[in-house]
């Protein structure tokens, strides 16, 4: 065994990597960056959840030389998570008539016509901008908590100007068919499309894909026509005294999508 003075020792080394340094390439220190997946800039977000729309009820009948729908619509939600006293709600291109709370002391899951109509109601404060309502609440609601607000309004989808998706073009939610008897090869007809975000123009409510209601719907029409719905036909009456019935009261107590309930 050979041994070096520590001096000479140190100054071998540096002079060996000194000469590695001048004869060895040069490595980079990261890896290239990698591409973005081009799928990423297509996701979008589930919509967030303030409040869930659990029980949708309308009362409509229908101004066919106007083109338009005059509505009553109970809506009854209830918190999704946290507390809150605010509610928005979609409604494009409507008349806003109230807005009120129904003031039931136990909101039922299916109210009633009798209930309802026996019910008080209280005016509450909205603002409204022509696409949403932004409703404050008589008080702070908490997940546990059920109330019912009540909307008159007339929704106008013919003089509704916007555009659909890519999938759906248009996005009138409501569509008068023939309405003036004009065109004698063609039937007088009213029907909805509410997807994607299209029913929010004949009703207010929550118009997102992630919201789920029950629904009933009451429509008054002349008695040469007929209704036809989603869910199960519960009464059909004629209305004394007048040229018009309600052949349309429709139940349907499976929670759905808002642009899947009605017809």
């Amino acid at each position: 065994m050979y041994l070096l003075p520590t001096k000479k020792v140190s100054a071998l080394l540096v002079a060996g990597i000194a000469a590695m340094g001048l004869c060895s390439p040069a490595f980079a220190q990261t890896a290239p960056a990698e591409k973005e997946d081009p799928l990423l800039a297509i996701y979008r977000a589930s919509p967030t959840k303030i409040n869930n729309v659990t029980h949708t009820k309308l009362d409509v009948r229908f101004d066919y030389a106007k083109r338009q729908l005059i509505g009553k619509a109970w809506l009854t939600l209830k918190p999704h998570f946290y507390p809150t006293d605010s509610l928005t709600l979609d409604a494009k291109g409507m008349d806003i008539r109230t807005v009120s709370l129904v003031q039931i002391a136990t909101v039922a899951k299916f109210p009633t016509d009798a209930q309802l109509k026996a019910a008080r109601t209280a005016p509450l404060q909205y603002e409204y901008d022509g696409k949403v309502i932004r409703v404050k609440l008589n008080k702070t609601y908490s997940s546990n908590d059920s109330y019912i607000v009540y909307i008159d309004y007339t929704a106008k989808p013919d003089e509704y100007k916007t555009e659909g998706s890519a999938a759906i073009t248009d996005a009138k939610g409501l569509y008068f068919i023939n309405p003036d008897g004009t065109e004698p090869n063609k039937p007088i007809q009213i029907w909805t499309q509410g997807e994607t975000e299209a029913s929010s123009v004949w009703f207010p409510t929550i118009d997102k894909n992630n919201q789920r209601t029950t629904s009933e719907i009451s429509m008054t029409v002349d008695k040469k026509y007929v209704t036809l719905s989603n869910g199960k036909l519960v009464s059909q009456k004629p209305i004394p005294m007048a040229p018009v019935r309600i052949p349309g009261a429709w139940s349907f107590r499976t929670p759905v999508p808002v642009h899947d309930g009605r017809r």
